[in-house]
């Protein structure tokens, strides 16, 4: 079955760095897009940035020049580089896949911008 592990969540300070890893697991992981999402208290989950099987990239605007989505087809890993973090930036980090029939989450990772 599919399954989506995330991790490398953490505490930062704002202007910092953090590296968010998806391990992948059940599926043909390099012929699937994969995204990351997130979802901050009393908000709606929002995407963050996709990446194509084919390494296309997009983003949303909040965080276009600060993030990175890169994959590992060889780990079956999904890595979201998150640079000059804000407070803003606060929220759980989901990453997301589907197919045809229906949509996978992981469990999420808490990431935290504060002083």
């Amino acid at each position: 079955q599919v399954q989506l592990v995330e991790s490398g969540g953490g505490l930062v300070q704002p202007g910092g760095s953090l590296r968010l890893s998806c391990a992948a697991s059940g599926f043909t992981f390099s012929s699937y897009a994969m995204r990351w999402y997130r979802q901050a208290p009393g908000k709606e989950r929002e995407l963050v940035a996709a990446i194509t099987s084919a390494g296309n990239t997009n983003y949303a605007d909040s965080v276009k020049g600060r993030f990175t989505i890169s994959r590992d087809n060889a780990k079956n890993t999904v890595y979201l580089q998150m640079n000059s973090l804000k407070p803003e930036d606060t929220s759980v980090y989901y990453c997301n896949t589907r197919d045809p029939f229906r949509t996978y989450w992981g469990q999420g990772t808490q990431v935290t911008v504060s002083s």
